[in-house]
Formats: structure tokens, C-alpha cells, sequence
């Protein structure tokens, strides 16, 4: 961690990538076949030894989200994809679904550090975490990443803003860690009520989309903002240098992009599902399906990375998206409508005001005027999605027959 980049390992010439991908991966493809019983069987026919290229990788099943909430379901907590037991981790999370993930005793396991330092953080810099520490793990990734390059950290966790503005006020953080939309509401609200954000001049954004008009709008207040993409499951999968020019794959994964629904490589340039095989020994997720849509860009970054580069976050491959940071399923959708024969049938709609995220559900049923069932849908929708929805009643057959369960609206431009 000396100078502009992280290790030696983001300007690795091509030809090093490659032999160092031929040399590795059938290591980690034996790896998971021997040391975890999801893979034991799903690898059964697999020689580890002729999977030298992303090429011979394209060859083995996806894993989606879906199996893994399957194989929970039969084997708890991680469905016999992990190479240890819950006890011998260092904790264990649980995100929508549920699905239940390890956290394994190695330093910056999420390898969150990359993007950190990446985004301008250099060691003794004090981050303000506002992502959340309860149950899922995405407080813990920034942490570790965080401390991985010498920085300090304040746990700020979720909500509370009046609260946070305070500490921001007292103990100067220099970086912010969070979503990009509570970042505005935190600037804003500093704004309206005279309190000192003036030490924060860096933040490393992620968990939604980050459209220009908002980052330009975040960049007015003197803070240089960039973003990158993980998830719980693989951690770090992409992230943005100063270049601005894409956000540039991270060395200890292997890419891909699936034509959705399907194991089978998108053309040069097209959209694809992002598909994941991580090195990591405790959760060795082979091309493991995240859902999330993006393409692969042409050449290198200006900043001097030579990584392959992706456009960033393009939306969902299943109808499943993210509202303020937290995943939203059709599944949930369909357990709110249980709870009420009233209704015949609903559609989730999510759009972005003012840059930021809005949720509405709108129902079919022949009770369009009774504002107290309007009252109890949205305490259901808050209870199962964890997140505030606006509720719509309207008449049997307003909806469209598309089979659209979740419609996401916003505009990523």
C-alpha cells in the first residue's frame, strides 16, 4: 500500500493475470470439491485439474441465491457450502431470504481494503460507518477494509441523524462509509440545523445505485465521492478509481457475464447477469449468480489498473432489487398479500424522488376505500421488507396480466 495503488496485483500485464488465473483456479476448484459437501456434489464429474481458464470454468453449473436458500433450508446454516461450521467462524449473518453467511478469521475477508484505498482513504484516516452492524454483515465489510489500510473507525451504524451529525460535528471524520442517499440526508439535514460536516472530504458509497446528478450534488458539498459494488455472499466485486472510467474488477475474483437464466457467456460488450468465483478457503462460492446486471468495457482504466472493467450496477436479472441499500424479493411481495385475502393480486413499484428511493405497493381488491386496511398493509410491508412503502388500493383487473411482481422504475442515466 504505497502510492497510487493497493498492491502490485491491480497492474499485473495480462499474460501474469492469465497464468496466475491457469495456476490458481483448479487449486480452488479442488478446493471446494474436497473441503465443503455442496460442492462435493456438484462438482462430482469435475476433473479440478482442466479448469485452467474462465473459458473451461464456463463449463461447470451456477449457483444462484436461490440454491443456496434451498440448500439451507436442508442443511443450517450454510448448506454444506462452507468449509467449516458456524462455530468455527468468526461470526455468522443473516441477509433477506434468509441466507445465513460465515465471516471466517482473516484479515479484511471481504477485501474491502482495495476499494477503501482506491477511494482516496489512507491510513489514520477516521471513517464514519453508516452501514448497517445488526444482522447483515455490511457494517463489518467497511470495518475490516478500513482497518486493513490503518484507519479508525466510528460505528455509526443506521438512522439516528441527529445523532450521527453530532459525532460527525465532534470527532471530524475525514471519510464517510454508507449509501449515497443517507449521505444526502445527513449533508441536508447539517444544512438545515447549522451542524459541522466540514471534515468529511471522502466517501466510499455502495448498497444502490449512484446516479450522476446525485454525485455531482454529494461532490458540492467538497466531498470526493466514489462507489464500488460486493455483496455479502463474495464481498468486494468491483470498484471506482479517480479515473471515473468504470469500476475495475477485483483481483481475487473470477468474472463473468451470463446471458440471464442461463450458464452460457454474453457476447463482447453485451449485458449480462455478474457471475462470481471467489478464492476465499471458508465460503468457496463457485460462479455463484448475484442477479445484478452489468457489461464488460472495452480496454484498461486511465488511472493505470489493468483489470478487466465493468459499467457498474445496470439493474436485476430477476425482478428481486434493492431499495436503500436492502435487497427486496418477489417472495416478500407475496407474503404481504397472504396476510390479506382482501387482496387479488399486487405489484411493487420502486422509483426515485429527488434521488431517493420511493416504495409503493399497489393492491387489487374490491375495498379501494377503506383506509384502515391502506394502514395495515403498510405496517405489514415495513414488517417483512424492513422498509417504509406507500400503499395503493385499486379495483380488480387495473393491474397488469404481465406476471410483473416487483417494477423497478428508477433511471440509472
Amino acid at each position: 500500500m504505497t502510492g497510487d495503488f493497493y498492491d502490485k496485483l491491480e497492474t499485473r500485464d495480462s499474460m501474469t493475470r492469465n497464468l496466475t488465473l491457469q495456476m490458481e483456479l483448479p487449486k480452488q476448484i479442488a478446493h471446494a470439491k474436497a473441503n465443503t459437501a455442496a460442492y462435493a456434489e456438484i462438482l462430482d464429474q469435475v476433473d479440478p485439474s482442466t479448469i485452467t481458464s474462465i473459458e473451461a470454468l464456463a463449463a461447470l453449473p451456477v449457483t444462484r441465491k436461490s440454491d443456496l436458500i434451498e440448500r439451507q433450508s436442508a442443511n443450517r446454516p450454510f448448506g454444506g457450502l462452507a468449509s467449516a461450521p458456524a462455530g468455527q467462524m468468526k461470526r455468522v449473518y443473516s441477509s433477506p431470504g434468509p441466507i445465513y453467511e460465515p465471516e471466517a478469521e482473516v484479515e479484511d475477508y471481504w477485501r474491502m481494503g482495495r476499494a477503501l484505498y482506491a477511494g482516496g482513504l489512507r491510513r489514520g484516516d477516521l471513517v464514519h460507518n453508516t452501514f448497517s452492524y445488526h444482522f447483515t454483515p455490511a457494517g463489518f465489510m467497511f470495518e475490516s477494509g478500513a482497518h486493513a489500510i490503518g484507519c479508525g473507525v466510528f460505528a455509526a451504524g443506521i438512522g439516528q441523524t441527529e445523532l450521527q451529525l453530532a459525532a460527525i460535528a465532534e470527532l471530524q471524520p475525514v471519510a464517510y462509509a454508507g449509501t449515497p442517499s443517507f449521505l444526502k440526508i445527513l449533508l441536508q439535514k447539517a444544512t438545515e440545523i447549522g451542524s459541522d460536516t466540514s471534515s468529511l472530504k471522502k466517501a466510499l458509497v455502495s448498497g444502490e445505485a449512484l446516479p450522476p446528478s446525485l454525485r455531482t450534488e454529494l461532490q458540492g458539498y467538497g466531498i470526493t465521492v466514489r462507489q464500488c459494488y460486493a455483496t455479502a455472499d463474495v464481498g468486494l466485486i468491483a470498484y471506482e478509481s479517480d479515473a471515473l472510467d468504470g469500476l475495475i474488477v477485483d483481483e481475487n475474483i473470477v468474472l463473468e457475464l451470463l446471458t440471464p437464466g442461463t450458464g452460457d457467456p454474453v457476447a463482447d460488450g453485451a449485458v449480462g447477469e455478474i457471475v462470481v468465483t471467489s478464492f476465499s478457503k471458508a465460503y468457496p462460492l463457485v460462479r455463484f449468480a448475484t442477479g445484478d446486471l452489468s457489461r464488460v468495457l472495452p480496454g484498461e482504466s486511465s488511472c493505470g489498473r489493468t483489470g478487466v472493467r465493468i459499467a457498474g450496477w445496470m439493474g436485476r436479472a430477476d425482478q428481486t432489487t434493492k431499495v436503500k441499500g436492502m435487497f427486496v424479493h418477489p417472495e416478500q411481495v407475496a407474503e404481504v398479500v397472504k396476510r390479506y385475502p382482501q387482496i387479488v393480486k399486487a405489484r411493487l413499484t420502486v422509483t426515485s424522488v429527488d434521488n431517493a428511493d420511493v416504495m409503493s405497493l399497489c393492491c387489487e381488491t374490491d375495498e379501494t376505500g377503506d383506509q384502515e386496511l391502506i394502514g395495515k398493509i403498510a405496517a405489514t410491508v415495513k414488517d417483512v421488507c424492513k422498509l417504509r412503502g406507500e400503499v395503493e388500493l385499486v379495483t380488480v383487473g387495473e393491474l397488469p396480466d404481465d406476471g410483473k411482481v416487483i417494477d423497478d422504475v428508477r433511471s440509472y442515466e
